[in-house]
């Protein structure tokens, strides 16, 4: 297991790294994005994300839940492959909870 990390690398960029997991969420983890939400759109990149479970896609939708509710707009960069099977089998991409920078850009 490796743990999970978040860092600010600028002001409306989160970069999570490690697993994404039942195991490495906190009550902290999920708090901390919500604290620091200020500017919109906020962009989670999640290109070292090595690990992720439904407890990471759980983690994800109530950060999107709460930004919406904020008036906010989360947008996520390099997905990876394990998160964007999740999202698929639960019949997520449907719903366009999970927006990229791809589409931002591209209309």
């Amino acid at each position: 297991m490796t743990t999970l990390s978040i860092s600010k690398s600028a002001e409306n960029c989160f970069h999570l790294s490690g697993d994404l997991s039942f195991s490495t969420i906190t009550a902290q983890t999920m708090n901390e994005l919500k604290s620091q939400l200020s500017q919109s759109p906020t962009y989670i990149d999640l290109q070292t994300v090595q690990k992720i479970d439904s407890a990471g896609v759980a983690l994800l939708i109530e950060w999107i839940k709460f930004a919406r509710a904020h008036q906010q707009e989360l947008l996520f960069n390099a997905i990876p492959p394990q998160l964007a099977a999740l999202i698929k089998l639960s019949y997520l991409s449907d719903c366009g909870l999970f927006k990229t920078q791809d589409i931002e850009t591209n209309g």
